[in-house]
């Protein structure tokens, strides 16, 4: 089994499903303990539609919410965030005593047995929560625990940078500049 992880933010519908696919996910977990996201751009990654999209894909869902970080968990990165005048959109990595405390509570005594029983014959898991970049999230000490350095994290790509670089190029090239 082969285990990526994809977090929600920055996707949009089509954009996720193309990661999935490209990436040949057969079994989608969710890891998140509230199953919504805010914002109208991210409605398809709340539970009820996340799930129809998945099936229409025929991508097996599974929820896994013990693999979800505790409140007293979430306090901790806040605090840190305080402390360090940072914002969740504004940190670069989970603080020191999040890692902790969720290595410790957390995964120390979840079942690698259980997990491996609910995705079954899976070939390629995806790891799901909301953060963007994998080093704000707990799914990448999840891919970590289970995979050790050989999981693959899925990144939304900033769409306009693609058209924008293009656009660069060929006004460069007019120019005569390499």
């Amino acid at each position: 089994m082969k285990i990526v992880t994809i977090g929600g933010h920055g996707f949009t519908r089509a954009t996720f499903v193309a990661a999935l696919h490209a990436a040949r996910v057969d079994t989608f977990v969710d890891l998140r303990r509230r199953r919504g996201m805010r914002g109208a751009a991210y409605a398809f990654l709340n539970r009820a539609r996340l799930e129809a999209l998945l099936a229409r894909e025929r991508i097996r869902y599974v929820y896994i919410p013990e693999l979800a970080p505790t409140p007293a968990i979430r306090d901790l990165q806040r605090q840190a965030d305080e402390a360090h005048h940072q914002t969740a959109h504004t940190r670069e990595r989970l603080s020191p005593a999040y890692v902790r405390a969720y290595e410790r509570d957390v995964l120390a005594h979840f079942d690698r047995a259980a997990f491996a029983a609910r995705v079954g014959a899976a070939s390629v898991v995806a790891l799901f929560c909301v953060e963007g970049p994998p080093a704000l999230c707990h799914r990448a000490l999840v891919a970590r625990a289970f995979a050790g350095g050989r999981a693959r994290h899925l990144i939304a790509k900033a769409e306009g940078a693609a058209v924008s670089a293009a656009r660069g190029r060929r006004a460069a090239g007019r120019r005569g500049s390499p």
